[in-house]
């Protein structure tokens, strides 16, 4: 298939001008990144968004991977000698891979079936002719095919025989198997029975012990529940429909008289719906919910995981930042305003130790001696004495202190990337780093983490994991680029997900700094060992120079269009730096008039935005936030005590909320509010803070049910 073709086939798809997904698709396959085309190629696509393009981007995929299949099949026919030109024609013309499928099935190589032993006994031309409804007296025709050389010594032999045959000619009759599947996906019941004997066992999955529930509309969450319960031996799960809607549509396809041979055709239709077309049906609809399942967990997971990495920075602060402990101790480590280590310490003022008064006053020195500004506290395990600790300290100056979520530290500090940047500090040290930093920058020091190891997702690890790092990948890409990178201070991992960069590229960036110094514009990147032109063109924009001359290198306007700024300038008699300083100069301005060849409106337009606002971080301004001082674990909570929190995942049931007693509550989809709620991200966001009401507490199994219902949402 042509890219024309391609295009032709996605533009009406998605309902987008057919010039504008050849563009977009000849860029993709130039090897232009996705957050490239949509920033800087505007007028190509139409002003497309980067969720369009990857729209775009995996269709063209799947339609690359259905021609490949179609391929190998015109192969294997052609081998077989079996390709005709109406066959051809069915499978040029075949929209989707179930269709293909269809097509080919009845030329696929198969092991031994009971359809191929009769037909290795010679009675499919018995199967034919009673297909065909002529004759009432079956047998008579069937005494033809008794062969003692061929195994048929009774007529009911050579009958069942081509009954079998006739199952598999409906099972493979590609007419037959669509209209069956559009009752399955239309109709279809998912079916979850407990594994006798399992009862106590699988008492987690108890709600689905005897469960059903339409296809079109289990819920994700649902779906992966029964999935795993399935998979952990507790239960047996099938798909199931109507059997007499089934036959009925059968029947119409394949009986057409009323006599012996339409009522063993029919017979036949039965079996093969029970040991056939069911049971491949029952095949392609768990694969079918459960890829609809993986698509909704995976939005969630990519929802939650954008809206983590883009929570607001503190900013370049000296920050204390503190991993709580009770017996190891509190692990204190002292960072610059660029996150750079320069002190660690262990102190001791939980149980079993208690040394407070030591702690408290090494902390206090700690603040003086390094200027401190923020004190960063882990949420982890003793987090909250912690806090308690540090709320009694009387510094000499005022400083913020904020519980930081440590989901995900562990992970980092025992990673390669944590030891190649601290390899003379162990876990601990580099578990608070990460803590600190976090809270000065959280894109810059998540990046380091693998997303699935940050705790936002939903049944993570059932879903298709192929899929969910590829979603993954783009969001952390989508969210570096959107955000921008200080190319002088940037770490190698944040690097990496720079449009257009990658490990190498980043490394060598990385080994120029430190050899060469510090970049003192955009164009000196071509320098690095690697970087030509079209890594130029990809990166450049993304990358940002704090302290170049050039005021552009500081902000997203792509170097390519630098010479439409300086006509900016010229023509309202300015300097550049008076041009973005000077909004009565940036007034004067008619973008229509930079209109060339090359550049068009929207890009002009992106350019006047950006000189209003150079360098603009797109991240919320950073909020304080404190737990209520007197609950501290699960025990001190009571139904009806009304609290704030953060909310800290979000999932198509409702949202998980901490509010500072080491377990997360639940605010069912249900307690979101006063209205009905089908998308708990129209109600909250992670991180947000949220006022909650407890409405119970289970100690023994340590989970607490909260509401927001009537509450004001900060």
């Amino acid at each position: 298939m042509t890219t024309e073709k391609y295009s032709g086939i996605i533009a009406l798809e998605l309902n987008v001008a057919s010039t504008f997904i050849r563009n977009t698709i000849k860029l993709l396959e130039e090897g232009a990144t996705v957050p490239f085309i949509s920033r800087y190629r505007k007028e190509m696509t139409g002003s497309m968004d980067e969720v369009m393009v990857m729209r775009i981007r995996d269709r063209l995929h799947q339609l690359k991977e259905l021609d490949k299949r179609r391929e190998a099949i015109i192969k294997s026919l052609t081998e077989q000698d079996k390709l005709s030109d109406e066959l051809s024609k069915s499978i040029e013309e075949a929209a989707t891979m179930a269709e293909l499928e269809d097509i080919y099935l009845p030329y696929k190589p198969k092991r031994k079936t009971r359809a191929s032993i009769a037909k290795e006994k010679g009675l499919e031309p018995l199967a034919r002719i009673i297909l065909s409804q002529k004759f009432n007296d079956i047998e008579v025709q069937a005494r033809k095919f008794i062969s003692a050389e061929h195994g048929v010594n009774f007529v009911e032999e050579a009958i069942d025989g081509a009954c079998d045959i006739i199952a598999e000619i409906v099972n493979e009759h590609a007419y037959a198997r669509k209209r069956i599947r559009s009752l399955f996906q239309r109709e279809g019941v998912l079916c979850a029975k407990v594994v006798k004997g399992k009862e106590k066992e699988g008492a987690n999955y108890r709600n689905y012990f005897d469960f059903k529930e339409p296809l079109l509309k289990a819920p994700s969450h649902r779906v992966l529940a029964i999935f795993r319960g399935e998979a952990e031996s507790f239960l047996k799960v099938g798909c199931e429909v109507d059997d007499n809607k089934s036959m009925e549509i059968l029947n119409k396809i394949f009986i057409h008289a009323a006599n012996t041979s339409a009522d063993l055709v029919t017979q036949s239709v039965r079996d093969c719906c029970k040991r056939l077309l069911y049971p491949s049906m029952d095949t392609e609809m768990r694969q079918w919910v459960k890829e609809r399942a993986d698509k909704d967990a995976i939005q969630v997971f990519v929802e939650n995981l954008r809206q983590l990495l883009l929570s607001p920075p503190l900013g370049q602060k000296n920050v204390l930042a503190i991993d709580p402990g009770f017996r190891s101790g509190c692990k204190i480590v002292c960072l610059d305003k660029q996150g750079k280590l320069l002190h660690n310490e262990t102190i001791y003022p939980h149980p079993p130790q208690l040394e407070v008064k030591e702690a408290i006053h090494k902390i206090k020195s700690l603040a003086n001696a390094y200027k401190i500004e923020a004190i960063a506290i882990g949420n982890g395990t003793a987090g909250r004495e912690t806090e308690r600790l540090i709320h009694s300290i009387p510094f000499e100056k005022d400083l913020i202190a904020i519980m930081v979520n440590e989901s995900g530290a562990s992970v980092y500090s025992a990673s390669a990337v944590a030891r190649k940047e601290f390899p003379e500090y162990d876990v601990t040290v580099r578990g608070a780093v990460s803590i600190g930093r976090r809270l000065m920058d959280p894109l810059s020091e998540l990046v380091k983490i693998d997303p699935k190891s940050i705790g936002v997702g939903q049944y993570q690890h059932d879903i298709n994991q192929h899929e969910l790092q590829q979603s993954l990948e783009d969001t952390v890409v989508s969210c570096v680029n959107s955000v921008g990178v200080e190319v002088n201070t940037a770490s190698e991992q944040l690097l990496t997900c720079v449009s257009g960069l990658g490990p190498a590229l980043a490394k060598n960036i990385i080994e120029y700094r430190n050899k060469n110094g510090p970049f003192a514009s955009r164009t000196e990147l071509k320098k690095v060992t690697r970087f030509g032109d079209k890594a130029f063109e990809q990166a450049a924009g993304f990358l940002r120079i704090r302290d170049a001359k050039n005021p552009l290198d500081k902000c997203s306007v792509h170097p390519e269009s630098y010479h439409v700024v300086k006509k900016m300038a010229k023509k309202t008699n300015c300097s550049i730096t008076e041009l973005i300083e000077n909004k009565e100069f940036r007034e004067k301005i008619k973008p229509e008039d930079f209109i060339d060849e090359t550049i068009g409106l929207p890009t002009i337009l992106d350019i006047m935005q950006e000189l209003a606002k150079p360098g603009r971080d797109p991240r919320r301004k950073f909020e304080m936030f404190e737990f209520d001082k007197n609950t501290h674990t699960i025990n001190d909570l009571s139904k009806g005590m009304k609290l704030t929190g953060i909310v800290t995942n979000i999932t198509n049931f409702g949202v998980f909320v901490d509010i500072g007693v080491h377990q997360d509550g639940l605010v069912h989809v249900s307690e979101l509010a006063d209205r009905f709620v089908r998308d708990p991200n129209e109600v909250v966001k992670i991180n947000q803070k949220v006022n909650i009401e407890v409405l119970d507490v289970d100690l023994e199994r340590k989970r607490i049910q909260l509401t927001m219902k009537g509450q004001n949402t900060k």
